[in-house]
Formats: structure tokens, sequence, C-alpha cells
């Protein structure tokens, strides 16, 4: 995942600063042909590319709207694709049009045209990585994971039909995404195996043996004295 922080301060859901329990989390897409991340986040630091519109959601009502969510998945200026945190992830957002307010961190995918196969496979894994490590950070699991369409056939979000209008075009559902992020959330829960290391053995060596004890010794302390540290006398009968 590739994850960069840019919080929308002046829009007035951030100002409200409600914050919230979060018990799940609800994918959105945008809805407009649109992939970058610059028409939504700003101003620019850098990575985005400026927004020559002055329209992103980094103002008190974008297009007028009470809207905000708590983060964007879509491309930077160089075309690759990166994540945006826009909210505190237990704020309040202003997404779901429902109840899913008060309980779901929801983020947005940026559409394209809907038909590009190279790009919905990046953001739809951008996506998973991203809710695998919001499920690690709340201790939530796949089955915590819904869309809008499914909020709203839930009662908890308005009507909308995003994702359900466009992950089925490239043979995905949300059933193969919340699989997907049970996988990944089981690779980071895996523990690291523990190679098992072969039993020393050990090879003594025996320098003399005297019936008189002070020989013994003074052997014990030559051998001392070269290096020997672990040698030592053993009497037998």
């Amino acid at each position: 995942m590739n994850l960069h922080k840019l919080i929308l301060t002046n829009n007035a859901c951030y100002k409200a600063g409600k914050t919230i329990t979060p018990k799940g989390i609800m994918v959105h897409s945008t809805g407009a042909n649109n992939p970058n991340l610059k028409r939504y986040v700003g101003p620019d630091d850098g990575l985005l590319g400026k927004n020559q519109y002055n329209n992103h959601w980094n103002q008190d009502k974008p297009d007028g709207r009470q809207v905000c969510v708590h983060g964007f998945i879509g491309k930077l200026a160089d075309g690759s694709i990166a994540t945006y945190q826009t909210l505190p992830w237990n704020y309040r957002g202003w997404h779901a049009g429902g109840s899913a307010n008060d309980t779901h961190i929801g983020f947005e995918i940026c559409e394209d045209g809907l038909t590009d196969a190279s790009y919905f496979s990046a953001i739809y894994r951008e996506a998973v990585e991203l809710c695998v490590y919001l499920c690690k950070q709340y201790g939530l699991t796949e089955k915590d994971i819904i869309c809008h369409s499914e909020g709203c056939k839930l009662g908890i979000a308005s009507n909308h039909g995003d994702v359900m209008h466009w992950f089925p075009k490239h043979g995905k559902s949300m059933d193969t995404f919340r699989a997907a992020v049970k996988v990944g959330l089981a690779a980071t829960e895996a523990p690291v195996p523990v190679t098992p290391t072969t039993p020393k053995k050990y090879y003594r060596v025996q320098v003399g043996a005297y019936s008189v004890k002070s020989n013994a010794d003074a052997m014990l302390a030559k051998i001392k004295a070269a290096g020997f540290t672990d040698a030592f006398v053993k009497y037998s009968e």
C-alpha cells in the first residue's frame, strides 16, 4: 500500500470534529471518469499535481455539498497508484448518507472509464491492502466490510450503486474483495517459521591419565595456560 496523509482541514466535516468508534468499513467509488487524486485531494503536496479548477474537497462544502470521506485511492501526477488519508480514521465522515456515518470508515476509489483492466487491478489491490490495514488497526474482519450499495440494502446508507456497477465488469464482487482481505489478514498474522537447528555434537579429547594427582593438576594448569580454558580433571577408578 502506498499510503499518504493530507487531512481536509478546511472541510466542514473535519471542522465538526465528531468522532466514532469504527465498527466497519464502507467502500465507495466516485461515479466520475477522473482517476486523478488531485480532483479530490488538495492542495498539491508535490505528488498530487495541481488542480487547475481548485475544486478538490479541502474546502468547507465541496461543490456546495456536505461531503467528506476518510480516504481516496487513485492516481498521482506520475500515474502511480496511491491512497490518501483525508480524515482521521476515527472521525465521523459524511459519506454514507445514513447511519453508517456513525459506525463506518468510508473511502472512495477514483473511477476511470470503468474498462481499463490494468487500472482496476491496481486500485483493487490497493483497496484490499487499505482494508487489511484498517482491520488490523480497529480489530475488524473482512465480515465488517461493505460497499455503498450493500449499505443501502441494509438500510444504513443512501441509494447508490457503487461499487457493484464497476467490480463485476472485471470479474470481481464484494465477496471476492472480502475474501482477498481475509487472505491478507491471515498472511499478516502467520507466525514466523522457526528454522530447526541441528543439535551440536561435542568430541572430547583426553590428554593423559595420571596415578599421581599433582601430575594431573600440573598438566591441567599447562593446558589452561595454552588457552584451553574448558579443560578439567576427571577422577575415575
